[in-house]
C-alpha cells in the first residue's frame, strides 16, 4: 500500500500526526496512511452525541460503538488513541443551533457548524496540544498549495465531494490541516481498508445527521423547543389563507411535498417561512426565482482573487455563475430554492473561495415571453 504525501517537511520519522477518527472507514484509512509515512501516528476521537446505544443504530459519526471501532482500528495499526468528551461544546454550538435556527424559520446545516466548532476548532487545540505537526481527516476534498499559500479544492470523486460543508474553514486552519482522501474514489477507500484487514473496510456510511435518529429533525425539534410544533395558517403572497400546518419546522423554502392544499391551478411551493405570524407562505414555483442574496459569516479562502466564480446554495446544488458584490451573493441567472440558513458557497472551478450563511433573499422579477 502506498500513501498520499502528508506534505510535511523534514524526514516524516521525526513528524506527528494527529488524525481526527470518527470509527468509519474514511478516517481509519488516513490513521493507516499517516501510520505507513513513519510519523508517528495518535487517534483522536471525540465524544460529542452517543445516541446509537439509546436507539440501536449503527452508521453515526458519534455513536458509542464508532468509538469502540476507532479504538480496534488504532490497536490494529500500533497506534495511540485517545477520546475526549466534548458532548457539552456540541449540544451547545450544534444541536442547540440546529433547533434554534429552525424556530426562526430558516434551514440549517449542523455539518458545517460541526465543523467550524467541535471538530476543527476544539480539534485543533488538542492536536496542538499533544505537540502534533498537522492535524488530518477523512474529508474528501484536496488542499493544493498555490502562490499565496494553501487553497481547498473540491475532492476529486464528485459524487463524495464535500468541500460545500468546509467553506468556514479558515486560512490558519488549512495551513495546518490535511485531507489525504481528496484525491482517491471512495471504492479505493474501501480496498485500501481491505488490504489492511481493517474490521471497518465494509463498515456502512452515514446517511443522515449523526444526532438526528432515522432523520425525524421534526421530533428532536419538538423536544427541545416546544414551541416549534405550534400550528399556523398556510397563506398566499397576498395573504389568502389556503390551509394550516402542524408547525414551522415541518417546511422549508423550496417544498412542494406536504402543503396539503387543493384547489389552485398551478403547483404550489412554500417560498417563505414567517416565525413571527407562524405562517407558511406558498406560491408559484416562479416566486421562487431568486436574484440574490445576502450572506454574513462571509468566510474568504480566495486572496486576491477577482475572475469568474460560481456558486452553491445547497450541498447537492449545481454551481451556478455568480459575482460577489459586498456581502451579497447575485447570480448571473435566478436561482431557485435559495433557502435562509443554508450556506452560499464560492468556487472558481475546483477551488473554494469562500462563502456565507444566507440570512436574506431578492427576488428575481421574470417577464414572461
Amino acid at each position: 500500500m502506498t500513501g498520499p504525501d502528508f506534505q510535511l517537511s523534514g524526514p516524516l520519522e521525526k513528524r506527528r500526526i494527529v488524525v481526527a477518527m470518527s470509527g468509519g472507514v474514511d478516517s481509519s484509512v488516513v490513521a493507516a496512511l499517516a501510520a505507513r509515512t513513519g510519523a508517528e501516528t495518535i487517534g483522536v476521537t471525540l465524544q460529542l452525541y452517543d445516541h446509537g446505544e439509546a436507539t440501536g443504530r449503527s452508521g453515526s459519526c458519534c455513536a458509542g460503538r464508532d468509538i469502540r471501532d476507532a479504538r480496534a482500528v488504532c490497536d490494529r495499526l500500533g497506534i495511540a488513541h485517545y477520546v475526549f468528551d466534548h458532548e457539552s461544546s456540541f449540544r451547545e454550538q450544534v444541536i442547540d443551533d440546529f433547533a434554534d435556527e429552525y424556530l426562526a424559520g430558516r434551514t440549517p446545516i449542523p455539518c458545517v457548524k460541526c465543523n467550524m466548532g467541535p471538530k476543527f476548532t476544539d480539534l485543533f487545540a488538542l492536536a496542538r496540544d499533544l505537540g502534533a505537526d498537522c492535524l488530518a481527516t477523512g474529508h474528501y476534498v484536496q488542499r493544493v498549495v498555490g502562490p499565496e499559500g494553501p487553497e481547498l479544492h473540491k475532492g476529486a470523486d464528485p459524487a463524495r465531494d464535500q468541500s460545500y460543508f468546509l467553506f468556514a474553514t479558515t486560512r490558519d486552519q488549512l495551513d495546518f490541516l490535511r485531507f489525504p482522501l481528496g484525491a482517491m474514489p471512495k471504492a479505493r477507500v474501501r480496498e485500501i481498508a481491505a488490504e489492511i484487514g481493517l474490521g471497518v473496510a465494509a463498515k456502512p456510511d452515514s446517511q443522515d445527521i449523526c444526532f438526528v435518529p432515522d432523520r425525524d429533525y421534526a421530533r428532536l425539534v419538538k423536544k427541545l423547543r416546544p414551541e416549534a410544533d405550534t400550528a399556523g395558517k398556510i397563506v398566499d403572497e397576498a395573504g389568502n389563507v389556503l390551509g394550516e400546518h402542524r408547525g414551522l419546522i415541518h417546511f422549508t423554502v423550496g417544498q412542494r411535498r406536504g402543503l396539503e392544499i387543493g384547489g389552485s391551478p398551478e403547483p404550489l411551493y412554500v417560498i417563505r417561512l414567517d416565525p413571527e405570524r407562524r405562517e407558511v407562505v406558498v406560491g408559484p414555483k416562479a416566486a421562487l426565482a431568486v436574484r440574490a442574496a445576502r450572506i454574513e459569516g462571509i468566510n474568504w479562502l480566495g486572496g486576491s482573487y477577482d475572475g469568474p466564480m460560481t456558486a452553491k446554495v445547497r450541498s447537492m446544488a449545481r454551481p451556478a455563475p455568480a459575482r460577489m458584490e459586498g456581502g451579497r451573493v447575485v447570480f448571473d441567472t435566478p436561482e431557485y430554492g435559495v433557502a435562509p440558513g443554508q450556506a452560499a458557497v464560492l468556487y472558481a472551478g475546483e477551488r473554494v473561495l469562500g462563502g456565507g450563511w444566507i440570512r436574506e433573499t431578492e427576488r428575481a422579477e421574470l417577464v414572461a415571453v
